[in-house]
């Protein structure tokens, strides 16, 4: 089971609590949990990724035992403390403003 935590208007808008879970059959990678995640939660279908794309939406970041890997390519492997559930994988709102 993979932990995640989503930021809040995700949470309410999947009616959840503060981390859901995840079975990943085959690879552990950021897309396998995504596409696990959507599947799970069809409401959050766009809302981390873009529809036809699925890159991920500007302004969400991902964290993974304390490291942004928001930048790492989709197919990068989880980290084994992820995989194992001791750690969360964390989906989060980036702050904009000036």
């Amino acid at each position: 089971m993979i932990r995640i935590v989503l930021p809040r208007h995700l949470r309410t808008l999947a009616k959840v609590g503060d981390e859901v879970t995840v079975d990943l059959n085959g690879s552990a990678t950021v897309k396998a949990l995504l596409d696990a995640l959507e599947e799970k939660y069809p409401m959050l279908r766009g809302t981390i990724r873009e529809h036809n794309t699925l890159r991920r939406r500007p302004l969400v970041r991902f964290f993974v035992c304390g490291e942004d890997i928001s930048h790492e390519s989709p197919d990068t492997p989880l980290p084994d403390p992820v995989v194992k559930g001791d750690e969360p994988f964390f989906v989060m709102g980036a702050i904009a403003g000036g």
